[in-house]
């Protein structure tokens, strides 16, 4: 035993100085950076919410030792599937068949059967060979991005610019080349796609719903494009998944394009109502992924108690028609009550109805006029989701949001607006 310590192993030795006067101070610059946040208005508080079983969209408020019946008009919960009777009893089934967790990556014991189902399913649901699940929507699109775009060689990322956080993460992560095209405009991606060396792999990256502003990407031209550069088309299809189509397999499925797109990226967390995300493409193209995204490899699968909700919630969102009818409906209910009161708003073809209101006090203050009045919760956006000046109010109506209900938010809507943006008025005749 002769030169081993006699120590325990896990004993960790003191190293370097003592701290001193001069020892940087972390809490402080925590402060300092946070407090510069709220000084600029953009500190984020989050609603404390329960959702009440049966009751969407209403949901108990929790804070201040209180507790407040809230309708809610901001969720991605676009259907109401989180509180479907098909979805709870598939999650109880599960959780009594499987237990909680996967209990390991997909590569070591963590693939269930239920997992490989989902993603039949979910092939099958976009015209494609395979599917691969990931934990959530934003990872899909970092690992699937980065994975493709940083093996793929000399390859040229065309990005519109409007793109979510999670695709500009997997652009940067990939450390490709990217050309950023103006949103939604098919001559300037043209443009760049002609500046190319046409024998070089190029990759276009765009959203199908584009979630803050509520447009929809020309996809039929965009995959024409595709097709006369020999690009590779990869789709965010989340705002759309459940909503658009036959069978609610989004926009590329309702313009008749979803064979031709190479990539279809979707979550299982919004009109699903569950939780997770997923790619769909070619047997290859997904093998590929599934085989080298370290974001794939290295993480804890989904839960087999999620992904067999989510199975159940798809084969009953592909066969419900009514229900897509019933919430198209009600979006274009909102907006005839909106513009009836002369609430302005942006009127795009989508589900998503943004109040562009381009100030953050009165796009925050007419918000908590609304919770705190009138029992209705619209998350206010501002930086960074959004720019600054484009400050909103982002509705999402569902089919379960009521007539009653429109109307009530419209009346809300009419009496806060004015009243936040004369206390604006005033704070400003004061300064």
């Amino acid at each position: 035993m002769t030169g081993q310590s006699k120590s325990s192993p896990l004993v960790l030795q003191k190293l370097g100085p003592a701290p001193s006067a001069t020892t940087f101070n972390y809490d402080e610059t925590f402060d300092q950076e946070l407090t510069a946040l709220k000084d600029a208005g953009f500190y984020r508080d989050f609603a404390r919410l329960e959702r009440l079983p049966g009751a969407f969209p209403k949901a108990l408020l929790h804070g201040q030792g209180r507790e407040k019946e809230v309708t809610v008009w901001c969720s991605n919960d676009y259907l109401g599937m989180g509180q479907h009777p098909v979805v709870e009893s598939a999650l109880h089934d599960a959780v009594t068949r499987f237990g909680a967790g996967a209990g390991g990556t997909r590569n070591i014991a963590g693939t269930h059967n239920v997992h490989a189902q989902l993603e039949e399913e979910i092939a099958s649901l976009h015209c494609k060979e395979s599917a691969l699940l990931f934990t959530s929507g934003y990872v899909a699109n970092e690992a699937s991005i980065s994975t493709l775009a940083s093996r793929l060689p000399n390859v040229a990322l065309l990005s519109d610019e409007m793109n979510h956080a999670s695709m500009i993460a997997g652009i940067r992560h990939s450390k490709a080349e990217k050309r950023i095209f103006r949103h939604n405009d098919v001559q300037h991606l043209e443009q760049l796609l002609a500046s190319l060396d046409p024998a070089r792999p190029k990759i276009i990256v765009c959203e199908s719903v584009y979630s803050m502003d509520g447009t929809v990407a020309p996809l039929a031209a965009i995959v024409a494009l595709a097709k006369q550069y020999n690009a590779l088309t990869y789709v965010d299809e989340v705002h759309a998944v459940g909503l658009y189509g036959e069978e609610g397999a989004g926009v590329a499925a309702a313009e008749g394009v979803a064979k031709d797109v190479d990539y279809i990226q979707g979550t299982l967390a919004k009109a699903f109502g569950v939780m997770g995300g997923y790619v769909a493409g070619s047997r290859r193209g997904i093998d590929y992924i599934r085989s080298f995204a370290p974001g794939f490899i290295f993480t804890t699968a989904l839960s087999p108690v999620l992904a067999s909700a989510a199975l159940e919630s798809i084969r009953y969102v592909r066969q419900s028609a009514v229900l897509r009818s019933k919430h198209q409906r009600q979006v274009l209910r909102l907006k005839e009550a909106l513009r009836a009161r002369g609430i302005p708003f942006r009127d795009e073809p989508s589900h998503i109805v943004p109040m562009i209101i381009g100030d953050l006090f009165v796009t925050r203050e007419s918000a908590r006029l609304l919770l705190d009045e009138y029992g209705l919760y619209i998350q206010p956006i501002f930086s960074p989701t959004v720019d600054p000046g484009t400050e909103r109010l982002r509705l999402t109506p569902t089919p379960l949001h009521t007539d009653a209900m429109i109307d009530d938010l419209a009346s809300g809507l009419s009496d806060v607006l004015s009243r936040a943006w004369r206390l604006r008025e005033m704070s400003c005749a004061m300064a």
